[in-house]
């Protein structure tokens, strides 16, 4: 049957002039993002949807006559009866219950060829919705080396629809896909299945109470009604509207019904799907041969998920991961440092002395380079995850660290998170967004933060050098005291996990089911777009924020102004930062701070490496990236009043042991607060960070000075 083009969520044409929207729809790991990607290119809008913490990405593609097209890559899922936010997200969008988004059109199912018969339980569902769809075969390439043999134009017969095959990471098909998106007249599956004979009255009940109290379609009403029948719980919950009661009593009654009788209806409806499924793909799949012996994929996880050689393969993977953040980054980091000196320099160079100068040099220029400076880390770190995923690895990674992981109440599938949080903890928590349960994912993202991340390295470096005597430090004791700071980190973020699952987030340990994608050879096109999004996407969130709360520290050092003559240490000491650091004082002298280290502590909370730069005002010395003489000597002889040193070893190493576990990074706050919609979770994770940093750091202070340190 013949439908236009454009057909709304009631059914009716659209107008002819309307851009057409298409949705792309499938598990993850099927390609869907490769193909996307293929399809879009840099035609890309990249944001979340309002009210929850999916990532929204919509792009535009052309068809053959030059018109263009909406496509919307919704999140991965196995079902319509959604189980995380993601999956909810996909099936609000489809179903038209979300505002913000307009609903498709058409529908690209994309499945993993090699996989079809689970593939198509998804596929299977959205047929249901009564919309244009086309299928796309993605993996032909893997589907043909293990020996599978899919008859195309008998599954299109089947199921009444176009079914193309391609291979997006090669650009096979895409032609072909274009073609068959360009066309007016694309049909409505003729496809349908046989519901359970027990179940089939209630399917019809519900479906006519949805249409006449929900005004749904009669198609989106009878899809809505199976999904209501599959799984109640997660519709109920996620779903944007709640039921009408008279459905609500309807859904109640039949099963209370079935309960008497002892049917299982939610079971009868999902294994109605497969056996359906399954004479589709008894039909149409042929496994042209048996392969003898373990595949290509198996012979490689022989290997790399081996209970002893595996942890080996990933720990090289992580060292070669830091060291390139660590040393890789180091010359475009200088080169960044070196460009916004110049750029602060042709400010002063181009500008009269005065306030409005400053504002600009040491506010907004000081605050973007602050963050700019960190984008080389940010881009090889999400290079290598880029590469890891595209290639297959990280599923083996997270698989690898499962057992780990659940010692602390979590899975496999919160290490990927807490690896990026290394490089910074904004891409981490961002990172969260994969984990399907909520209490998991809450958990991830209050400790995501104690993970040591980049920012801390310049704090570290400057109170290393501050607490060895002598000239230069030995790189052994350099390396030595890092991996402790890490160390301790981890540490911290694994046991505050296991005490929040057992306690304020208490729940079941999980199981991590997840699919071991086929290797591959990497999309380096693709790992290069997503590098580049995630970069744009650090540096609009944590550069704008950090931008803000530089000029407002810029302002609390500058005024009220001291009197003419008085050098920047006198003055930062009768500005508002050294009100707020003496009035700090009494909080952190049991810790060896004093009111100049309270000054440090509060501008760091805009960013943690911006400690360093005011200690060098404080101090009246600026050190020069990794040379931290003049800044190192300065805190040599900074004393007490009454002439105690303050800078002693112990008072370097408490302050390492401070940044380690405060939550010192107000754009980390601000990402919580968005991940999270709520203020509730990022006020306790200020308030259980920095209560975690004061005890220890006090335990470390008061301890090491009883023993004489």
């Amino acid at each position: 049957m013949a439908t236009p083009a454009h057909i709304s969520a009631s059914g009716h044409a659209s107008p002819a002039s309307r851009q057409p929207i298409y949705a792309i729809v499938g598990n993850p790991n099927c390609g869907k993002s490769t193909l996307f990607n293929a399809l879009t290119g840099l035609k890309q809008k990249i944001g979340n949807y309002p009210g929850v913490t999916v990532e929204k990405k919509i792009g535009t593609t052309y068809s053959q006559h030059g018109q263009p097209m909406m496509i919307i890559d919704l999140p991965g899922a196995y079902s319509l009866a959604a189980r995380s936010p993601d999956e909810a997200v996909t099936r609000d969008v489809l179903l038209g219950r979300r505002i913000d988004t307009p609903q498709p059109d058409r529908i690209l199912c994309i499945v993993d060829a090699n996989n079809l018969e689970r593939n198509l339980y998804l596929v299977h569902q959205i047929l249901d919705l009564g919309r244009p769809v086309i299928l796309v075969l993605n993996m032909m390439d893997v589907a043909k080396n293990s020996g599978i043999h899919i008859r195309i134009a008998r599954l299109e017969h089947k199921l009444g629809i176009p079914v193309i095959p391609c291979e997006a990471i090669n650009g096979k098909g895409l032609v072909e896909l274009r073609l068959a998106m360009s066309r007016a007249d694309l049909p409505l599956s003729r496809h349908a299945w046989d519901i359970p004979a027990a179940i089939a009255p209630a399917v019809s009940e519900i479906q006519a109470s949805l249409t006449e109290h929900s005004k749904k379609s009669p198609l989106i009403a009878r899809a809505e009604a199976l999904l209501l029948l599959t799984d109640h719980n997660s519709v109920r919950v996620a779903g944007s509207t709640p039921l009408h009661a008279k459905t609500t009593a309807i859904l109640e009654s039949w099963q209370t019904r079935w309960r008497g009788e002892g049917t299982d209806w939610a079971e009868s409806l999902v294994s109605s799907r497969y056996d359906a499924i399954n004479l589709i793909c008894s039909d149409t799949v042929e496994q042209k041969e048996v392969l003898s012996g373990p595949s290509h994929s198996d012979r490689i996880d022989a290997f790399v998920t081996h209970p002893v050689w595996g942890w080996l393969v990933l720990g090289g993977i992580m060292t070669l991961l830091f060291l390139s953040i660590f040393t890789l980054a180091e010359y475009p980091m200088n080169w960044i440092d070196d460009h916004v000196a110049a750029v602060a320099d042709w400010v002063k160079g181009n500008m009269a002395a005065g306030d409005l100068r400053d504002l600009v040099t040491d506010g907004a220029v000081a605050g973007v380079g602050g963050v700019i400076i960190f984008l080389p880390q940010i881009l090889i770190l999400f290079f290598f995850i880029g590469l890891l995923e595209s290639t297959g690895y990280m599923a083996r990674a997270a698989f690898i660290m499962d057992r780990l992981m659940s010692r602390v109440g979590l899975n496999g599938k919160s290490f990927i998170p807490m690896l990026s949080s290394y490089a910074c903890a904004i891409p981490g928590i961002m990172a969260t967004r994969t984990i399907e349960d909520h209490k998991d994912r809450l958990v991830t993202i209050l400790v995501a933060p104690l993970m040591s991340c980049s920012a801390r390295l310049p704090v570290y470096l400057l109170m290393i050098a501050a607490l060895v005597p002598g000239d230069r430090v030995p790189l052994l004791t350099k390396v030595g005291i890092m991996i402790l700071m890490y160390f301790m980190g981890t540490a911290g973020a694994f046991g505050f996990a296991w005490l929040f699952k057992r306690t304020l987030l208490k729940g079941e340990p999980p199981l991590m089911i997840m699919e071991l994608p086929p290797y591959r050879m990497p999309a380096i096109k693709d790992v290069a777009l997503h590098m580049i999004e995630r970069a744009w996407l650090f540096l609009k969130r944590a550069g704008t924020i950090i931008l803000g709360i530089s000029i407002v520290l810029w302002f609390l050092a500058a005024y009220p102004k001291a009197p003419e003559g008085v050098n920047a240490s006198e003055q930062l000491a009768q500005s508002f930062a050294g009100q707020a650091g003496h009035f700090l004082e009494p909080a952190i002298k049991p810790l060896g701070f004093d009111w100049q280290i309270g000054i440090g502590l509060i501008s760091s909370f805009a960013a943690r490496e911006v400690f360093v730069s005011t200690m060098g005002v404080v101090f009246n010395a600026e050190d020069d990236g990794e040379d931290t003489t003049p800044l190192r000597q300065a805190l040599a002889v900074a004393t007490w009043p009454d002439g105690r040193p303050l800078f002693t070893p112990l008072v370097c190493f408490t302050l390492m042991v401070f940044y380690v576990f405060a939550m010192q990074c107000v754009a980390t706050v601000a990402v919580v607060k968005r991940e999270t919609n709520s203020w509730r979770w990022p006020l306790f994770q200020i308030a259980y960070m920095t209560g975690t940093a004061w005890i220890l750091s006090l335990v470390v202070y008061q301890v090491g000075t009883a023993f004489g340190f």
